[in-house]
């Protein structure tokens, strides 16, 4: 994959000048980013554990050998690819290398398509070393976890506290919410967070695995010749997303297993997460799962508020990944007037986080061709709410007053003018709301 050369160093090791430039030179025309070292002593200084490339180096050298240094760096990072570069006589000696972790080798004089293309399948490789640790250090850090969950919304803020409460409980947890609010992230960070953080976490979407698949797969079977999931989960966390696909049949045998666990001490086997965008408010458990099931999973209960619900966290959200995007594509992020920031807060978000993210992309590629029509956007993803005017000549104050007043004009009418709903989605005490409300001439008996 020349996208991955394109980005990926390459240390090259060599005593002598005349080789370790010529293969730098050749390297760098195929897209890699070369650094030469004199010797296995200099390399050593200058390669950490996470060196993001590969090492090319010659066996033969003075001092400190290539075989040498391919032990050490073993030491260092097993998982670091080192090509050897062999003359005729070291091939055995290679063999070898290769057989203690080395990567690849090339005997000399080597044809230099075949030593850019073992360094391209390397740095893939290596690219992918790289994301599992980080994917694994971030699971092993519950607070990098929260702080993916971004806002300042009374209910992400709620929610973080809980996060941090719940994890410690170690009881299992049902986490509900509409599809694209995050529960998945919410698993993490609780298993991240908890006692039981060393240990495995496993992760299944029971409606993406056919019934007679899922059942082996979680509790194992005869036919079924891999380790089952609950004991994969021994010790650990086992998160069953879109719990509600479970049969009757497999909730019957996860409740067994459930009591199993609770019975066999005080500690138990595994600890379970369900996630669930069936679950609402007022709604009978046993719409979606057996009761019994049920109670067991809900003993502690965490819910992902909506992205409509979160006010401000909308716009934060939206300027955070346009950035991000606009990094990737080497553009800059697009710039919010008071139409658009009102509509980005007032749109309905059935898609929620997951909408959100989408339409950021599609924001940061417009720019890049040059329009900024993000209400545009939104009416493409079907929201039809009328926009505030907005006037270049009016000085900002107007702006932020005709943005305020649109804000309570719509709560009011979707809460039907319930003073008390309008407070708690406008996080607003009664006397702060009734005061704006006389300023923007609204009265209550209009939304009734």
């Amino acid at each position: 994959m020349t996208t991955t050369a394109a980005k990926s160093k390459v240390a090259i090791v060599d005593d002598e000048a005349d080789m370790r430039e010529s293969v730098a030179q050749w390297l760098q025309l195929s897209g890699f980013d070369p650094v030469v070292f004199e010797s296995a002593e200099m390399a050593l200084k200058a390669l950490g554990p996470d060196f993001e490339g590969v090492v090319i180096s010659d066996i033969r050298m003075p001092g400190m050998d290539g075989m040498a240094l391919l032990r050490r760096l073993q030491s260092i990072d097993p998982g670091l690819p080192v090509i050897l570069m062999t003359g005729h006589g070291d091939v055995p000696m290679a063999v070898e290398a290769m057989r203690i972790g080395a990567f690849d080798f090339v005997e000399k004089p080597f044809d230099p398509e075949r030593l850019a293309d073992l360094s391209r399948r390397a740095a893939e490789i290596r690219e992918r070393t790289i994301e599992t640790r980080a994917l694994r250090r971030e699971l092993a850090d519950g607070n990098v976890l929260l702080r993916r969950l971004m806002g300042s919304s009374p209910s992400i803020e709620k929610l973080r506290e809980q996060i941090l409460d719940v994890a410690q409980a170690d009881g299992h947890v049902l986490i509900i919410g509409e599809t694209g609010t995050g529960k998945s992230l919410i698993a993490k960070a609780l298993h991240a967070g908890g006692p039981r953080a060393a240990r495995a976490l496993v992760t299944v979407s029971c409606a993406s695995v056919p019934p007679e698949q899922l059942e082996p797969m979680l509790f194992g079977g005869p036919d079924w010749p891999e380790k089952p999931l609950v004991d994969q989960a021994d010790g650990g966390t086992l998160c069953l997303e879109d719990v509600e696909a479970l049969t009757p049949a497999i909730q019957a045998r996860l409740l067994d297993a459930i009591n199993a666990a609770d019975g066999a001490g005080p500690a138990l086997n595994f600890r379970i997460i369900a996630v669930s965008s069936r679950f609402s408010a007022g709604s009978p458990p046993s719409e979606v799962l057996r009761d019994d099931l049920y109670f067991r999973l809900a003993g502690l209960i965490l819910e992902a508020p909506a992205l409509r619900t979160r006010g401000e966290d909308i716009l934060t959200l939206f300027s955070h990944f346009t950035i991000q995007f606009a990094e990737e594509y080497g553009c800059e992020p697009p710039t919010l007037n008071a139409v658009d920031a009102a509509n980005l807060v007032q749109a309905p978000w059935p898609g929620n986080i997951r909408q959100l993210i989408n339409l950021a992309e599609r924001a940061v590629l417009q720019t890049r061709r040059g329009d900024q029509n993000i209400s545009a956007l939104l009416i493409d993803d079907g929201f039809h709410a009328p926009a505030i005017p907005i006037d270049a000549e009016k000085p900002l104050k107007e702006h932020v007053d005709a943005f305020e007043k649109m804000l309570i004009d719509h709560a009011l009418r979707r809460n039907q003018g319930s003073v008390s709903a309008v407070m708690a989605e406008l996080a607003l005490p009664r006397r702060t709301l009734n005061e704006k409300m006389a300023k923007y001439g609204l009265s209550r008996q209009d939304y009734l």
